[in-house]
């Protein structure tokens, strides 16, 4: 894997020739992120060596680098999930990918439901902590020690820092925000209501099929993360409502250009 790693990442720099200063995961129809980018070089997934291909629709195929407020980003339209059939070594191989380009920080986007009364949908919610309920685990098996340790420190999953920037960007926005608890499914089976009403009962405030492996792995090798997520459904013991993911794409769809507004203030200011 660690040659492989080492290959893909060798590729992208000897086309790009420089260390981005984010490296950004766009999620569910969160694709219109991409447009602010002033390209510089689009890869397409399948001319990179070794990179895994998408396969859900929402998700874009493409490896974006340029510029986003004055800084340099690399940009992922379309990630990869467990539930498509991927492992978990592929489901996080861009991440080992960003670390050997030199990438510090991290920036995750997702479509989640929401079982926090105070949620509507397409609210946006910065995640403070997840909890990982994916029946398998992006670290199982023998560490790499050239990538990270064996025993991760999980404290602060996500930086302090980045959402304190990121909030400050939305208040000057008025933009409404919230911070949440990210629970981690297998899926792709969009939760029942009594599965709902278990995430609420165990501390999450909303629930989805990514971010989570990569998140540990990006840990694993010391990065810096930061996600922002799109409230696209509610659900809960009592709350029975059919969702389809084409009304999960229309809710990030709606709240597009607020998500855009605090990356984009959250690129621009964090140091």
């Amino acid at each position: 894997m660690l040659e492989k790693i080492k290959e893909t990442a060798d590729f992208i720099k000897s086309i790009i020739q420089d260390t981005p200063d984010f490296a950004i995961i766009l999620g569910s129809g969160l694709g219109k992120l991409q447009d602010e980018v002033e390209a510089l070089h689009v890869l397409e997934y399948k001319d990179i060596p070794n990179f895994p291909q998408t396969t859900v629709v929402g998700h874009g195929g493409k490896l974006i680098y340029g510029i986003l407020e004055g800084k340099k980003v690399l940009m992922m339209s379309g990630r990869f999930h467990y539930y498509e059939g991927h492992s978990m070594e592929t489901v996080t191989f861009p991440i080992r990918v960003f670390k050997l380009l030199g990438i510090q920080n991290l920036i995750l986007s997702n479509a989640c439901g929401g079982v926090n009364p105070d949620y509507n949908v397409a609210d946006i919610v910065i995640l403070k902590d997840h909890i990982n309920m994916m029946p398998e685990h992006p670290l199982r098996g023998k560490n790499i020690d050239e990538l990270g340790p064996r025993f991760v420190d999980m404290s602060e999953p996500y930086n302090k820092k980045m959402i304190s920037v990121a909030e400050k960007a939305a208040q000057e926005n008025n933009i409404n925000i919230h911070q949440g608890v990210y629970v981690a499914l297998q899926g792709p089976t969009f939760e029942t209501p009594a599965e709902y009403g278990m995430i609420k009962a165990i501390g999450g405030d909303m629930v989805g099929m990514s971010t989570v492996p990569e998140v540990i792995v990006a840990k694993h090798m010391e990065m810096d993360c930061f996600c922002i997520s799109v409230i696209t459904d509610l659900g809960g013991p009592d709350i029975a409502f059919a969702v389809s993911h084409e009304e999960v794409l229309n809710a990030a769809n709606k709240a597009m250009p607020n998500v855009i507004v605090v990356v984009k203030g959250l690129v621009r200011t964090y140091q």
